[in-house]
């Protein structure tokens, strides 16, 4: 059983609605497009990510 270890690849604020996905060819997180407009939210909010403890980062293959 070996261990692997996962990040998350999409995130979105819980208070305004911005969404982003991680690039992987930039090494950093993008703003996510529906129907050709971006998910840009609010600007003046802080972001409160979606993070609420169900994802695992670590994968494990058994």
């Amino acid at each position: 059983m070996s261990a692997q270890l996962r990040k998350p690849t999409a995130r979105v604020c819980e208070s305004c609605g911005r969404a982003e996905h991680w690039d992987n060819d930039l090494e950093a997180w993008q703003i996510a497009r529906t129907d050709g407009t971006k998910q840009v939210g609010s600007p003046h909010c802080l972001h409160e990510w979606d993070i609420n403890g169900t994802f695992n980062p670590v994968a494990t293959d058994e």
